[in-house]
């Protein structure tokens, strides 16, 4: 290395100065022989010696420098390792792959296992993977964690081009290294920063609201002595378990109390699953129902004020998906707790008819209305689509209805429709429903609460006015713009929603037997030919559709299933599993099926007359996608399940998507989604 060393830049001009001085001298030596031919003799001899001592400086004092100037570059390279191996700082280089090729002692000291760094530095720091890896000289930054402490991590891309920049050349380090790329990394330690920043966290105040979801159906089960000592029972556990968590509460009213504590006892909330349910439930002094209560948290870093309000939105989640369950709310994500039970059913119709009176208002100040269903429109989804257009009809306004994609079991109920008695645009596809949709529209969804899910999600966003009316159990990602949100868990389908609706909008309004069999099929549907979730409002409905022209016999035969399909439903139910001897999967075959969706969730249903069967799972894969269709009948929560999955539903009939995966890679997914909720008790 050192017989390659030149000597370039200001150094070299300074070593050659001398012989330009001599180029000077030899003209001032013949300008001097000009003038006097002695003394110019005298100034040629003094003139060849200093050429005579520059040249054998030049020549042979070069070697001489050049060797000092290589021990001072390694003098000073050494006393720089030094520096930046003792310093304070954690350092060290990285090839481009992120493999450890030098560390300094403090950064030793961090990393402890040496060897697995040079394997990759993602072995020691996880958050640090190769899409953190800095790809460009732009400096990248990320949070580690080693043991207790933590670090944010500073990682530097450097370059050796291999050419002059400036006029001066880089040093090439690939003199050194195989590589022309590698990474400099630097930590600056913030545990202080971080736990000091948690001791914050544990001290801010959690805003949480707890309602008695059942009050009045509860004092009305038992006598004037035990409303005062259940009451008061209710009012003592709610109080010893605030205490339990140092928290301050307040009695807002006589079924609703406001609470805030610390968060560092969220934790432990949440781990026991907020016990409180379970204590509130237990109470029985004699009466006929259970009592249940609802819990909305706010937490976060955002005002008191905006902790409330998420306190709030956490508490409509909660009534929104039946109540008897706790739901934490940070910012824009949710956790639910609870829930297990099946709703209980309000007696009262009081809300019935508060949400006719606002969707009447609501109809009557647009032009039309346009309503929709979910995406591969099921019997109950345009039930309650063809009566809410027959009370927009009642009301005078135009109506819509949106169809792209239905089952086959929808579709000898649709042909009645495509008749003399309805206008001819009554079924719209999405395109033909963009083109409609305005200012003076009303969109109206039913039997979907997520935007995702619906027909046309186009017509969410371009619509001003919105209507959300479903049974299903609201989830965290609900459609947000709607002006009136109607959700009701315990109600057995939409279309039993929709059919109390109608007795309360008034103007005369009369079903027409063609309506009233396309909701009361969706009812017979939904309901599993009555034997799920069907309480006395889904008789009452059902009432009131036979009364407006349904008849029975003829949508019962509406209903009767193909040859190719039973064939299907006795392959896979032969062929089920039967995982831990609990949970059925099975599989059903989308070809040679009008509606495979359809005859999956019929599959679920009768791998439940199965003795000791808790709960049964039928994956379709159809159309790119695979279909769950989830169904239990009390031991467990297959709508929590779902959720999971990214679906949704009831506490037992629920269902999910899942994309981009193999149908054992699907199956794989349920028992681990079963095994966790058994390990978390909840299943």
């Amino acid at each position: 290395m050192k017989r390659g060393l030149k000597l370039k830049g200001m150094l070299r001009l300074y070593l050659k100065w001398p012989l330009f001085l001599s180029i000077l001298f030899i003209i001032m030596d013949i300008q001097l022989f000009v003038i006097n031919r002695r003394i110019g003799v005298i100034g040629a001899v003094y003139c060849v010696i200093f050429i005579l001592i520059t040249l054998i400086l030049n020549f042979f004092g070069k070697k001489g420098i050049r060797r000092d100037l290589v021990q001072f570059a390694e003098n000073y390279g050494k006393m720089q390792m030094s520096m930046i191996k003792e310093m304070d700082i954690p350092y060290a280089v990285l090839s481009e792959e992120g493999q450890l090729l030098w560390g300094n002692d403090k950064f030793l000291q961090v990393i402890v296992n040496k060897k697995a760094a040079r394997r990759s530095i993602t072995n020691i720091f996880p958050e640090i993977t190769q899409n953190i890896l800095p790809k460009l000289p732009e400096p990248k930054e990320a949070h580690v964690q080693a043991g207790e402490r933590y670090y944010r991590c500073v990682m530097n891309l450097i370059v050796d081009s291999g050419s002059s920049v400036g006029g001066e050349e880089e040093l090439a380090f690939d003199q050194m290294l195989d590589t022309k790329r590698i990474i400099a990394m630097c930590l600056y330690e913030e545990t202080e920063v971080i736990n000091l920043e948690k001791v914050r966290e544990a001290e801010n105040l959690v805003v949480g609201l707890l309602y008695i979801d059942n009050y009045d159906e509860l004092i009305d089960s038992i006598d004037e002595v035990r409303q005062a000592l259940t009451m008061a029972l209710i009012d003592r556990k709610v109080n010893k378990y605030m205490q339990s968590i140092d928290a301050i509460s307040k009695k807002l009213e006589k079924d609703k109390f406001f609470f805030a504590f610390k968060q560092k006892y969220l934790d432990g909330l949440m781990s026991s699953r907020f016990s409180i349910l379970e204590e509130i439930r237990n109470i029985n002094l004699g009466n006929d129902q259970s009592a249940t209560i609802s819990i909305g948290i706010g937490v976060g870093k955002g005002t008191y004020m905006e902790r409330y309000e998420w306190a709030r939105g956490a508490m409509d989640l909660a009534l929104g998906r039946g109540g008897d369950q706790a739901v934490v709310k940070n910012g824009e994500k949710e956790q639910f707790f609870g829930g297990k039970r099946v709703q209980i059913e309000r007696n009262t119709r009081v809300k019935a008819r508060v949400k006719a009176h606002v969707l009447k208002e609501l109809i009557e100040g647009k032009e039309r209305v346009v309503v929709m269903g979910h995406s591969i429109g099921d019997v109950d989804s345009f039930g309650a689509c063809v009566g809410i257009y027959r009370i927009a009809k009642t009301l005078n306004r135009k109506a819509h209805i949106v169809v792209d994609e239905v089952n086959s079991s929808v579709k000898p109920i649709m042909e009645r429709f495509y008749s003399k008695d309805y206008e001819s645009d009554l079924l719209i596809d999405g395109e033909e429903a963009k083109e409609l949709v305005d200012e003076s529209t009303l969109l109206v969804i039913v039997d979907v609460n997520k935007g995702s899910y619906t027909e046309c999600p186009d017509l969410i966003d371009m619509a001003q006015s919105v209507v959300v009316i479903d049974h299903h159990r609201q989830a965290g990602d609900a459609i947000t713009k709607a002006l009136l949100f109607y959700i009701e868990p315990y109600a057995s389908s939409a279309c039993e929603m929709v059919a109390e609706i109608s007795q309360y909008i008034g103007n005369g309004l009369r079903l027409r037997p063609a309506e009233a069999e396309a909701m009361y099929a969706g009812i017979m549907i939904d309901t599993n030919y009555f034997t799920d979730k069907a309480g006395v409002r889904t008789f009452e409905a059902m009432a009131y559709l036979r009364r407006s022209g349904a008849d029975v016999v003829r949508v019962r035969k509406l209903f009767r299933e193909d040859i190719n399909e039973y064939k299907i439903k006795a392959a896979a139910i032969q062929d089920t599993e039967l995982y831990l001897g609990e949970y059925a999967i099975a599989e059903s075959l989308a070809e040679g099926v009008e509606s495979p969706t359809v005859l999956g969730a019929k599959i679920a249903n009768s791998l439940l007359d199965i003795n000791g069967v808790k709960a049964s799972f039928v994956l379709t894969k159809y159309n790119g996608k695979i279909y769950i269709s989830a169904r239990s009948i009390d031991e467990l929560n297959v709508q929590v399940m779902m959720e999971r999955l990214g679906g949704g539903g009831h506490i037992n009939m629920a269902g999910a998507q899942l994309k981009d995966m193999s149908m054992e890679e699907a199956k794989a997914i349920i028992r681990e989604t079963i095994d966790n909720m058994i390990t978390e008790g909840e299943a």
